[in-house]
């Protein structure tokens, strides 16, 4: 596993995504992973580092709500809630635009959006201008990391392991997002997190 700082690793992650690599970095909640979600290899090679079944689907990680609505079908309540929230710990799940579905395996017919608070995360999606997977950085059933020690631990020995660790030290324990779907503007809270809708 490669680790470098954030400061020394920024332009090396965004090479390592854009060949369809997995690189763990920093958000708002814990360590997620992040790799290019329109790149059939990058999404396998994911659930091959987290163990998870390839019929779970995983978020994606926006710039800007602007570039999220490019991807899904965006209705009123998503826009009340997203201007209120985000950018922060909420995702929002909606169904994806009938011409983006074949962008790759990692686009099926609903997408959870996430725009990020933290720096890192932000800067990311900034500069690779596609979804990028916003999981977090643990093994399938395992608890989530708060430090380049815990992702080490976990990972340490398997076949298919992280390319690149961005190291912003150690975060604070939080709680994960808020996931809500929204159906004819209507809210079904899937999972609570820190923030508390319904």
């Amino acid at each position: 596993m490669r680790i470098l700082r954030v400061d020394q690793g920024l332009e090396e992650a965004i090479e390592v995504i854009r060949s369809g690599g997995v690189v763990a970095h920093a958000t708002e909640t814990c360590y997620g992973f992040a790799c290019d979600l329109t790149k059939s290899e990058a999404v396998g090679r994911l659930f091959l580092l987290k163990g998870r079944l390839a019929a779970q689907s995983v978020s994606a990680l926006f710039p800007s709500i602007e570039e999220a609505k490019e991807w899904v079908e965006w209705n009123e309540k998503a826009e009340e809630l997203a201007r209120k929230y985000l950018p922060g710990p909420l995702t929002i799940v909606l169904t994806v635009k009938k011409g983006m579905r074949t962008k790759g395996k990692g686009i099926g017919e609903t997408m959870g959006v996430r725009i990020s608070s933290h720096p890192i995360a932000q800067k990311l999606a900034e500069l690779t201008r596609i979804p990028l997977s916003t999981t977090s950085a643990n093994l399938h059933g395992k608890p989530n990391t708060y430090s380049v020690k815990e992702i080490v631990d976990q990972f340490s020995g398997r076949e298919v392991v992280p390319d690149l660790i961005l190291d912003s030290g150690e975060l604070p324990h939080a709680e994960p997002s808020t996931v809500i779907v929204i159906e004819q503007n209507k809210v079904k809270v899937v999972r609570r997190g820190s923030i508390d809708i319904g």
